[in-house]
């Protein structure tokens, strides 16, 4: 998440519409391939695993950060379902049409949305980072 918001989007951003639209789309071909899937379900079914076991019961604090942790990541999954998975359908329905017009409709919300998955996975991070 952090390598796409400082990195590969700002590289992106400087291409132009032809370039752009092509490049975003070959990315959300690639990406929800297996390994990134059980990566992103697994950080949702550990942190999970380890509210339910208990992880951290002998700390008054280490359960909330935990649960936090846990509400932050099921709410970034959720913004990806729900906002940028869409986003990436819309751009790759757009294959034969305007780049232009494609780039303008997807690039700002989705940036906007991928700004906010990654202050949770942060914000996630830092909460589990608090409980151990």
């Amino acid at each position: 998440m952090l390598t796409f918001l400082t990195g590969i989007m700002p590289g992106l951003a400087e291409l132009t519409d032809e370039q752009f639209t092509p490049a975003m789309r070959r990315f959300n071909e690639k990406v929800p391939g297996p390994v990134f899937l059980v990566l992103f379900l697994g950080v949702v079914a550990l942190l999970a695993a380890a509210f339910v076991t208990g992880l951290g019961e002998h700390d008054d604090g280490a359960g909330p950060a935990i649960l936090a942790a846990l509400i932050c990541s099921v709410v970034g999954h959720l913004i990806t379902v729900a906002g940028n998975i869409p986003l990436n359908n819309a751009l790759a329905a757009s294959e034969d049409g305007d780049d232009s017009a494609a780039r303008t409709a997807f690039e700002s919300r989705w940036n906007m949305l991928h700004r906010v998955r990654t202050v949770l996975s942060l914000a996630a991070f830092v909460l589990l980072a608090v409980a151990l």
